[in-house]
């Protein structure tokens, strides 16, 4: 009986021993890393139709947008590429917006390389289902004489369909929303 009384401590020891090593072993994953997850599965190519509210003349709706997204800097990082579809990257002629994604703490940033010369710094509100994730405005570095990129939100339908929104803050505080509701092209 003596040994017994000796070795129950022993044992309930080395078991709260594992338990706390499994648990610090694999720590629960963050909203923000749940959402950069997702957002991850985006990389490829995709292209789609773009709808502008209010339409504006000075923009061709009329061709798809492609949109290119990959994973970089060893995971910790997305790229995603704008242009307009069939068109040559020629930065002198067309519009070719860049997005950075990354993790910061518990946040998941995303910074705009803007057409208009800024760059729009806004942080990730993820949804309770993991399908929607939406990025409110924090702040802006560079001018905004000529507007910057305010919200943007990604719906994921499937593994090859899904939807950006995007919305615009024209000058005077104007928004202007546009739509992609883009198919994975590769």
């Amino acid at each position: 009986m003596k040994s017994f009384r000796f070795a129950l401590p022993v044992v309930l020891l080395a078991l709260g021993a594992v338990s706390f090593a499994q648990s610090a072993a694999a720590p629960a994953r963050s909203d923000a890393q749940k959402s950069f997850a997702t957002m991850k599965t985006l990389a490829g190519s995709w292209e789609g139709p773009v709808t502008v509210d209010p339409p504006q003349a000075d923009m061709n709706t009329d061709k798809p947008l492609h949109i290119s997204m990959r994973v970089t800097s060893r995971g910790n990082a997305l790229v995603h590429e704008m242009q307009e579809a069939d068109t040559p990257l020629d930065p002198a002629k067309y519009d070719h917006p860049v997005t950075m994604f990354y993790l910061d703490g518990d946040h998941l940033n995303l910074v705009h390389y803007c057409d208009a010369g800024n760059r729009p710094h806004m942080v990730a509100r993820p949804s309770p289902d993991g399908k929607k994730i939406e990025f409110d405005f924090v702040d802006l570095s560079g001018g905004n004489n000529y507007g910057h990129m305010y919200h943007a939100v990604f719906t994921i339908i499937d593994a090859s369909h899904h939807t950006e929104d995007w919305t615009y803050m024209m000058p005077g505080d104007k928004p202007l929303h546009a739509h992609f509701d883009l198919k994975r092209a590769q």
